[in-house]
Formats: structure tokens, C-alpha cells, sequence
């Protein structure tokens, strides 16, 4: 590019044509571009596993799936005829029954805080197993909001506030439904708050809030690796900054399967704002 920087002066000191220069411009221009043909691969298919037992006495769920190649609709993939069970801390194992295409749904039970639950999932052959242990539950005192203002746009935001137990290592999961439409999954961690009195403010890029909006929030306390796995997906889609480059969450689940198992306390509290 510094030839034609070099080569004009010297066209209008000759008095050339200015349609040579032109012509000559764009050669130069031309002979710098380069076409890349990029060859997309499709990558081979994986099996994903998203699955999930409470405290609380009901029906517990376990969907899987498979990935599809990106040049196909983003839709689920539910893989079908999969053997699954839950490994009770006692070696029961409980049997889940396929109720849709992927979506597995065991009969009404709960889960003990404290204790460790372990998922087999037989699928195309493979065995594929993880393990969850469930925290002892953290209950949400009550729910407030907080009016925050960016770049002259002033919104109003939940805050859960609850204390959080002293000594003890904890991970909370809040799923947020406004007018019963889910519009956050956020994950956060007591390490600069153990044993305070905490405010968590929900934080989210969904719809702003307005009087009359019912707020829902199911808080739940979740082991160590499940908070890791929600926090690289947070991470990934930008929350609390600019977003990573794309990588595939740490999974607790064995055999290259994707996605997770969690085995957690929850509670849900509800209001309306003013």
C-alpha cells in the first residue's frame, strides 16, 4: 500500500489522465484483498444430560438430549429409550420413566440435605454417571428492590435478602419468573459475605419492572461443581462483564457427556411490587 501512496505524486507530476490513476488505484487495492474460503466441519454429535433433584416432595427430572450441527434449527434434540436412575445415599436406586422424547420424570420424592446422590444413565451403550451432594438449605428472609440508573436509564431490580450460614462454604442458584415468565438464572457465592446478613441483587437484561409485576424467585443452594457449571455459562454470555470466548462448562458427568447433575435445596418467595 505505500507503492500507491508513491506512485499518484508521480502521475500528476507527469500530467497523466487522473482515469490512470484511478485505474491503477484500484489494481493495487485489488491485488491486496484475498479471499478465504473457510471449511466447516460438522463436529460429531454428543449427548447431553440436564438433571436435578430437590428437598422438596415431587416429581424429580432428568432431560437428555443430543447436540445437533449449527447449520440446523436450534431445537431440542430429546434422546429417547435411555435407561436412568438415581443411587440414593442408602444404594436404592430409583427409576425414572420417559414421559416425552428426553424428558425422564420419577415418581414423588424428596431428597436429604447433607447427603450425596449419584445419577446412571445408560444411553447408546454408555454408562454415563455423576454425583451431587445436596447443601444443607439457605431460606430467603424476604425480597426488595432497588432502583439502579444506567447511562441516564433508571431500572428497578429484586434484591433477595437472607443470612448466610458462618463457616460453612455456600453457592446459591436464583431462577427469576416475572409474571410468571422466567427472565434470569444467576448464580453467587459467600465468599466475601460468610456468616452476614446478605442482599443479592438480581441483576438481569430482561423485561424492566413495573408496578403491578408479581416477582418470583426460587433460591436454591447448590454443591461446589454445579455452581462452577452455571458460572462459566454466565461467564460466557457476558453477566458481570464482557463476555469469553465460547467453551464447552465443566460437567460433573462422566463419558464426555455435556451439561449437569445437581442435587439441591430450594425455596421459593413471591411479591408484587408497589
Amino acid at each position: 500500500m505505500n507503492f500507491l501512496m508513491t506512485i499518484i505524486p508521480f502521475f500528476q507530476a507527469s500530467k497523466l489522465n487522473y482515469k490512470l490513476v484511478i485505474l491503477v488505484s484500484l489494481f493495487l487495492f485489488s491485488s491486496c484483498e484475498k479471499v478465504i474460503n473457510l471449511e466447516l466441519k460438522k463436529a460429531e454429535s454428543v449427548i447431553v444430560i440436564e438433571g436435578s433433584i430437590s428437598d422438596q416432595l415431587e416429581n424429580q427430572f432428568v432431560k437428555i438430549s443430543k447436540t445437533t450441527p449449527f447449520t440446523e434449527s436450534n431445537t431440542f434434540n430429546g434422546f429417547k429409550g435411555a435407561n436412568v436412575n438415581i443411587i440414593t445415599p442408602g444404594g436404592m436406586p430409583l427409576n425414572f420413566i420417559e414421559v416425552s422424547p428426553g424428558l425422564y420424570r420419577s415418581q414423588r420424592f424428596k431428597g436429604t440435605p447433607g447427603q450425596t446422590y449419584k445419577l446412571e444413565v445408560l444411553a447408546d451403550g454408555k454408562l454415563y454417571t455423576a454425583s451431587s451432594t445436596m447443601p444443607l438449605p439457605v431460606i430467603p428472609d424476604s425480597v426488595g428492590f432497588k432502583k439502579l440508573s444506567f447511562f441516564g436509564n433508571a431500572n428497578i431490580y429484586p434484591n433477595v435478602y437472607y443470612k448466610d450460614p458462618s463457616g460453612v462454604q455456600n453457592q446459591y442458584r436464583y431462577l427469576v419468573k416475572i409474571n410468571n415468565k422466567y427472565q434470569a438464572d444467576i448464580v453467587s457465592e459467600d465468599r466475601f459475605n460468610d456468616g452476614n446478613a446478605v442482599s443479592d441483587l438480581i441483576n438481569y437484561d430482561g423485561d424492566d419492572l413495573k408496578s403491578g409485576d408479581i416477582i418470583t424467585i426460587e433460591m436454591q443452594s447448590i454443591d461446589r461443581n454445579v455452581f462452577k457449571y452455571y458460572f462459566a455459562i454466565s461467564q460466557i454470555g457476558g453477566n458481570g462483564g464482557p463476555p469469553v470466548a465460547p467453551a464447552n462448562p465443566n460437567s460433573n458427568i462422566s463419558n464426555g457427556a455435556l451439561g449437569i447433575f445437581s442435587a439441591h435445596t430450594k425455596s421459593t418467595i413471591s411479591t408484587v411490587l408497589k
